[in-house]
């Protein structure tokens, strides 16, 4: 295709996400590390779960002369408790006991009215009057002095005719059958004793077509230990080659690979339950996806056997709006014994209006404060979350009830505190000790997750573009500080490398992982990650001979085939390149990089009639593809082939790559403007090249310039290019 460039990002497969963290990093998550998804089982509650008459003496003077004045439990408390204690509290569910029945409740009376008085229960720990949530568990003063004066006056039952309905909780899943239940197929075995386990397990995904999904459900398999869970989706091996490359069911939890979904929490608490997504609003599930399952467990004083579940439920109607996450957070958290009033902040200005919709802040032990805030252009300050009284073991996701809007220009930002000290009732350490930003328990963290709509898919793609950088700055220094305290982890510089790689700190992602191959020879990941790298580095014979290396070490990595072919490509070895995209469409059907590639070849190979059908399965199967975008309307709109030529179709994909690139890409400009000309919209064509022209002479390109410059010229005597 004379005078029509590719590019790198165009030709490759993602960067294998494959060390990318866990919980806490990334922004919907590229990939991330820490867990923001942490609640102690409900035996942890403060119940006293002794018998009733131990503990219970009703004072005469409370008690009211008539027992028609009395509280009792079918009139008063038990509305409270099958409202806000039911969906928890009962069988097979995670409370440690049922409070469905006055049998159930009169035994731990004082223990209610104690937990429900200090507010340890329901759980619920943001402050009233700071923001309005879905869901909220805490009790009115009201609801609190009814349990009070309940049990002050002897805990009665009263008659059982003025019970409400028992409520009709459903058993087993709770959001209803799900279109599709997986299984972690070998169940884990957590030993007993120790300390906390933070473990990856993948499961495959059976569905062989996209599906949107409007919701999922968590099955822990083992609440007992299941601490909590967070989930990610990897269209990649990635996640797979780790699980192989570990002995056992999983692999370690410090390193995680794939990502959320666009814009949408996965993760699991006891209790939390997210509700179905409203129509236009699911995400997309490829075929050949696996699911990542990140469990953080506490082993008990034996043996514990785990095999988590996950339902997935589908919806026809593809999303309308899709959200964002931002991540707020420092990743350079050190605190020194003692100290009882340290702060960790981080701020940020949005270039564009938003609607706030949900929030998940995360910290560990030492946490003591949490403030979310934004402060509007105007100055004013609106509290996103306030938590005066942090608790580890009681985290949530908060969905506001109303989305909070936020104009262009608002700074939001995170406040927490720490204490360290041994005034902290919650730190883990006696005597305290030095704590640094780490993703084990044990280690400190401080994110605020804030989940956002844009007004415009523009504005969503302009939010990206400036929030991406500064999230994954700190994802990079949080990989590096981790290999300060493990220099021979491979799978960390692996990790370290890839976020270098989206950074475009090519040199930087080299040593990671140059280290990473000196550690570990056969790892596949890093020899993927390395190709890559090279291939922006200008040297394609280097990373073909790493590809080569992964696929021999992993002949079914499809994503390592589709770059080897890609590298061959560059070098124009044709024959080779085809055979290695043939391979990797035998082995995935569809793929859409790999006939993008295929595109390329034909149309360098002036085979234009085949590089179109290879273009156009491209985009059957990824329709929001750059080069087959670009690629087909440049051959639409200039092939010397009248009977090839349709310039209405190359409008309309190359308006799309101009859209998809916010009219910021050289190759997609030069296509849109040869697909006006061929339209005969010549002012628009001299409008899009004289941008492109601007663009390389902004950037120094002098050789890329000239012929972007003759075009210009034949567009201005509205003469259409024809690509010869």
């Amino acid at each position: 295709m004379t005078g029509h460039r590719d590019t790198e990002t165009q030709r490759f497969s993602e960067v294998s996400p494959c060390p990318g963290g866990g919980t806490g990093r990334g922004t919907g998550r590229g990939t991330a590390k820490a867990a923001p998804y942490d609640a102690a089982p409900y035996n942890a509650a403060p119940y006293n779960a002794a018998p009733y008459n131990a503990v219970l003496v009703a004072s005469p003077a409370a008690t009211p002369a008539s027992a028609q004045s009395r509280v009792t439990f079918s009139k008063d408390v038990a509305p409270i408790i099958f409202e806000k204690c039911a969906p928890c509290h009962r069988a097979g569910e995670i409370g440690p006991f049922s409070l469905l029945t006055y049998e159930d409740a009169r035994p731990r009376a004082r223990a209610i009215a104690l937990a429900t008085r200090t507010r340890a229960m329901p759980p619920w720990k943001p402050e009233p009057g700071s923001a309005e949530f879905v869901g909220a568990r805490r009790l009115t003063e009201r609801q609190i002095e009814t349990i009070r004066q309940w049990v002050e006056e002897g805990a009665i039952e009263g008659d059982r005719s003025d019970l409400p309905p028992v409520p009709q909780l459903t058993e087993g899943w709770r959001l209803g059958q799900p279109d599709l239940v997986i299984r972690l197929a070998d169940a884990y075995t957590l030993n007993g004793g120790g300390s906390d386990v933070l473990r990856n397990f993948v499961i495959p995904i059976p569905v062989t077509s996209t599906r949107y999904v409007r919701g999922i459900e968590f099955r822990p398999g083992n609440a007992r230990v299941v601490h909590h869970a967070n989930m990610r989706i990897d269209e990649t091996p990635a996640s797979r080659l780790l699980d192989e490359a570990d002995p056992g069911p999983g692999f370690d939890g410090l390193v995680m690979s794939g990502s959320f979904p666009d814009g949408y929490f996965l993760g699991w608490t006891p209790g939390q339950l997210p509700p179905l997504l409203p129509d236009g609003m699911s995400w997309r599930l490829q075929p050949n996806s696996d699911l990542v399952l990140q469990l953080h467990m506490h082993p008990g004083d034996s043996s514990e056997v785990v095999q988590p579940s996950v339902g997935f439920f589908f919806t026809d109607r593809p999303a309308t709006r899709t959200p964002l996450m931002l991540r707020l957070g420092r990743q350079n958290i050190d605190i020194q014994p003692g100290i009882s009033g340290y702060t960790v902040e981080d701020h940020y200005t949005l270039p564009v209006d938003v609607d706030v919709s949900a929030l998940q802040p995360h910290a560990h032990f030492r946490a003591r404060e949490i403030k979310g805030l934004a402060t509007l252009p105007d100055g004013t300050a609106r509290w996103l979350i306030y938590i005066k009284d942090w608790d580890f073991n009681w985290q949530d996701l908060y969905r506001f009830a109303d989305p909070l809007a936020l104009p262009k220009g608002t700074t939001i930002s995170m406040h927490y505190t720490y204490d360290n000290s041994a005034g902290n009732r919650r730190n883990p350490d006696h005597p305290p000790k030095r704590i640094r930003w780490g993703q084990n328990s044990t280690d400190e963290m401080g994110d605020l997750w804030i989940q956002v709509l844009t007004r415009s898919p523009d504005d969503r793609r302009r939010l990206i573009a400036d929030f991406g950088p500064k999230v994954l700055a700190e994802d990079a220094s949080g990989y590096e500080k981790l290999l300060d305290a493990n220099p021979g982890n491979a799978r960390l510089h692996d990790a370290a490398a890839a976020i270098f790689l989206r950074l475009q700190n090519t040199n930087r992602a080299v040593a990671h992982l140059t280290e990473a191959l000196r550690v570990d020879p056969d790892f596949v990941s890093a020899h993927y990650n390395l190709a890559t790298a090279l291939v922006r580095l200008d040297r394609p014979n280097e990373a073909v001979e790493h590809l080569r290396r992964a696929v021999q070490l992993r002949p079914d990595f499809v994503a390592a085939r589709v770059n080897l072919g890609a590298s061959l490509r560059l070098l124009k070895r044709y024959d080779e390149a085809t055979t290695e995209l043939r391979l990797a469409l035998q082995l995935q059907r569809g793929n859409a990089v790999a006939h993008a590639n295929l595109g390329g070849i034909f149309s360098a190979e002036g085979r234009p009639r085949e590089a179109i059908a290879e273009y156009r399965l491209a985009l059957d199967a990824n329709p929001d593809l750059l080069e087959p975008l670009a690629a087909l309307a440049w051959t639409l709109a200039t092939s010397p082939d009248a009977g090839l030529r349709q310039p209405a179709e190359a409008v309309r994909l190359a308006e799309r790559a101009a859209t998809l690139t916010n009219r910021r890409d050289v190759t997609v400009l030069d296509a849109l403007a040869a697909a006006y000309a061929s339209a005969g919209r010549f002012v628009d064509a001299v409008a899009s090249e004289q941008f492109a022209l601007d663009l390389v002479q902004a950037a120094g390109a002098t050789a890329a310039a000239a012929p972007i410059r003759s075009r210009l010229e034949l567009y201005r005597r509205k003469k259409p290019f024809r690509d010869r």
